[in-house]
């Protein structure tokens, strides 16, 4: 006659000497998934929880340098950015009016080729 009880490791579970389909899925199921403790999980949980928090301070230090640095630089400019771009713009709208007009005028370009210089190497 079978043990009341065998462990998991030596077979199954027996009751009144036959096997149940429920104790079959159990024991199938117990030896598919491992077995592991809980403290290393949340010790490891822990770690990569203070690293993530470290990397974010590490973030935030680097930003706010990067920031004041910048700052500094454009305040050192001789002509701020916001003046030097309203100035290419209007460079960029005359250029742009200017080609209008040649192109609605029938103006052609000159193109003027400069004399291709050939070097002779020494012999």
């Amino acid at each position: 006659m079978p043990a009341a009880r065998d462990s998991v490791l030596y077979g199954p579970t027996f009751r009144d000497g036959a096997m149940t389909d429920s104790d079959e899925i159990n024991e199938v199921s117990s030896r598919n998934w491992p077995q592991v403790r809980s403290a290393p999980l949340i010790t490891g949980g822990s770690l990569v929880a203070v690293g993530g928090l470290i990397a974010l301070a590490g973030v935030i230090v680097g930003g706010l340098h990067l920031i004041a640095a910048t700052r500094q630089w454009i305040s050192e400019m001789e002509v701020p950015p916001s003046e030097l771009a309203r100035v290419k713009w209007a460079q960029a709208r005359a250029a742009a009016s200017a080609g209008v007009g040649a192109w609605q005028n029938g103006t052609r370009a000159v193109v003027v080729e400069a004399p291709a210089v050939v070097e002779v190497p020494e012999a």
